[in-house]
């Protein structure tokens, strides 16, 4: 477990909501920028390691085939993609940024999954194969439109 750094919030917590301030600020100046949001997931993607970059990776070029529209941005330092009104749709939380045994790949409200009283929303993702890729392109290309 994290170091609590505060009554509230650990370390790791802490420096998540001092990045997504950083973002914020970034993507203010940048509006709605295409190639500054490309720069900004490639550079999250850098920072990552291993399985972590290997599926980043994938999943940046999954969405950027499937939902073309959709805005590379990051969120919280993960890479993430947004609607025409700058909401997060879908993001990749890499198991290193909380020190978590796996990754996930996740939609966010404006996503478009809808299905009855309950649908899931997020999915542990253990290794990228095209099993994988096919389930997650008909989720994405769902989620964008």
């Amino acid at each position: 477990m994290a170091e609590k750094a505060s009554g509230t919030l650990s370390d790791i917590e802490r420096e998540a909501v001092k990045q997504r301030a950083k973002e914020l600020r970034e993507q203010a100046k940048a509006g709605k920028n295409r190639e500054a949001g490309l720069k900004q997931i490639q550079e999250a993607i850098d920072k990552l390691d291993g399985l972590d970059k290997q599926i980043a990776e994938a999943f940046r070029a999954l969405v950027l085939d499937v939902a073309p529209d959709l805005m590379p941005r990051t969120f919280y330092g993960f890479v993430a993609f947004a609607n025409a009104d700058g909401k997060v749709v879908v993001y990749y939380q890499p198991a290193s940024k909380f020190k978590t045994r796996y990754g996930t790949i996740s939609f966010d409200d404006p996503a478009h999954l809808d299905d009855g009283d309950v649908w899931p929303v997020s999915y542990a993702v253990l290794a990228w194969n095209a099993d994988i890729e096919k389930k997650f392109r008909a989720l994405v290309k769902t989620a964008a439109s």
